[in-house]
């Protein structure tokens, strides 16, 4: 088992920046592949960046590309989301993944957080 806790949200001005972050305990997280997704209100999950198991390979939504990054720290079995240039279309609540294969797809994750809100105001 993998349990992941998400930190790091918050309300933010339009261009602001928040970066986020994702403690593993349990398993090593280095094992696995990381996510972030998010889900607003009344929109489904949405896919935002994924990372490989030793973070040589990262892949983003295109609507965060260029904003985004996506980081891992196996020493300290941490993921990280770097947030930069926010927009108010970037508000929702944001969850931390883990699982064997990196992917886009939700369905591929074993392992989630509780999520952390991110409010980005005009």
């Amino acid at each position: 088992q993998v349990q992941l806790v998400e930190s790091g949200g918050g309300l933010v001005q339009a261009g602001g920046s928040l970066r986020l972050s994702c403690a593993a305990s349990g398993r090593t997280v280095s094992n696995y592949a990381a996510a972030w997704f998010r889900q607003a209100p009344g929109k489904e999950r949405e896919f935002v960046a994924a990372i490989n198991w030793n973070g040589g390979a990262t892949y983003y939504a295109d609507s965060v590309k260029g904003r985004f990054t996506i980081s891992r720290d196996n020493a300290n079995n941490t993921v990280h989301l770097q947030m930069n240039s926010l927009k108010p279309e970037d508000t929702a609540a944001y969850y931390c993944a883990a699982g064997r294969y990196v992917s886009g797809s939700w369905e591929t994750y074993d392992y989630w957080g509780q999520g952390t809100q991110v409010t980005v105001s005009s």
